[in-house]
């Protein structure tokens, strides 16, 4: 009876009296929304650090009893960037119907596929039962996809262009870091043979505990030897620390830390973090007693490895990615603000990683 009604078929679904109370509905709609894009991207962000796939950032934590409520300043920023830049570049909701649809259809499809893999590799589905779950949702999924394809030079391209974005970064930081880690290790000798040295040739000893965080498991800290090499003392109780995230949301205290005897005082420790947490490790070393040490922040020093990676072109990680590596490997937030550590018991010893 109205085909110009098509131009804007929501606000024409009431009578004219009901237009102001539709665009309160759409109104509580679009923050309800806006609410769950920021929430989604603090906790995924914040997992991804935590999974090696994003530099460390500045978490703030925001309620006292609830682990997830988080505010993460970079990530609130760089939203309120895209969306300034989403408005100016669109100008009209129309104009972002194009990207909206895009989005949506891929993310559906995304999600059906992983969740094939979860029921087949996770949950042990039969074949049969997961194909056929799996198929009913994507044969929806694809035909909405699909009829979205032409809308990409009309702006879907938009998402495209940020996913590909977003997933570059997470690929050349979980890439340069196993690189680095590969790098460091060319570097380090066992740590039992290093405390076998200790025992043969003891260095001048010194009171108080000495923490050295690590990621690796097997070598030596480079703090460690370049303590020795440059200082020539060893603390009294020396403990190598790492720290772990597993692949569940939070881990009980019970199990938050395992640790094993190097020597006598040299004790590896492993904390264990869910992907939700945020790493606290004086909070960690409070739970532990080691043959009758209990930790004391008077009396313990932390030391930190820093590296200044030095751009390379000869590795397979060569160009754009490399330099975007370091780049965000300099401006990540720092170790001592993200284990929680006490900044005035901090020493940090550098040293120069070409990759």
């Amino acid at each position: 009876h109205n085909p110009s009604a098509v131009e804007n078929p929501f606000y024409h679904l009431a009578p004219s009296w009901a237009l102001y109370p539709l665009v309160a509905i759409a109104t509580m709609a679009t923050v309800i929304a806006s609410q769950a894009v920021i929430s989604g991207a603090f906790s995924l962000t914040m997992q991804a650090v935590q999974l090696g796939y994003s530099p460390r950032l500045n978490i703030e934590h925001t309620s006292q009893t609830e682990r997830g409520q988080i505010y993460l300043p970079f990530v609130n920023k760089v939203l309120m960037v895209c969306c300034i830049g989403l408005v100016l570049g669109f100008r009209s909701s129309g104009n972002l119907a194009a990207a909206y649809g895009i989005a949506v259809t891929t993310a559906m499809t995304i999600t059906t596929v992983l969740f094939f893999v979860v029921a087949r590799y996770n949950w042990n589905w039969a074949l049969w039962k997961a194909l056929l779950v799996c198929g009913v949702f994507l044969f929806f999924d694809l035909s909405f996809c699909s009829a979205n394809i032409a809308k990409i030079s009309h702006g879907g391209w938009f998402p495209l262009i940020m996913a590909v974005f977003i997933f570059s970064l997470m690929t050349t930081w979980k890439w340069g870091r196993a690189i680095l880690a590969k790098r460091l290790m060319a570097g380090t000798i066992p740590v039992r043979d290093f405390f076998e040295n200790m025992k043969a040739h003891p260095p001048a000893p010194v009171p108080g505990t000495a923490v050295f965080m690590s990621g690796n498991t097997r070598g030596t800290p480079s703090a460690l030897l370049h303590n020795l090499k440059h200082n020539h003392v060893l603390h009294e109780m020396v403990i190598l620390v790492s720290v772990e995230t597993a692949e569940i949301p939070h881990v009980q205290d019970s199990n938050r830390v395992s640790w094993e005897k190097l020597a006598d005082g040299a004790y590896r420790l492993a904390i264990h973090y869910g992907f939700m947490e945020d790493p606290n490790v004086p909070k960690a070393l409070q739970l532990v007693s080691l043959d009758g040490w209990t930790y004391d922040p008077l009396k313990t020093t932390f030391f930190l490895g820093r590296e200044t990676l030095l751009s390379s072109r000869k590795t397979a990680m060569a160009g754009i990615r490399e330099q975007l590596f370091v780049f965000m490997s300099r401006n990540a937030r720092t170790a001592t603000d993200f284990f929680s550590l006490p900044p005035n018991r901090v020493v940090e010893l550098g040293m120069q990683v070409r990759l």
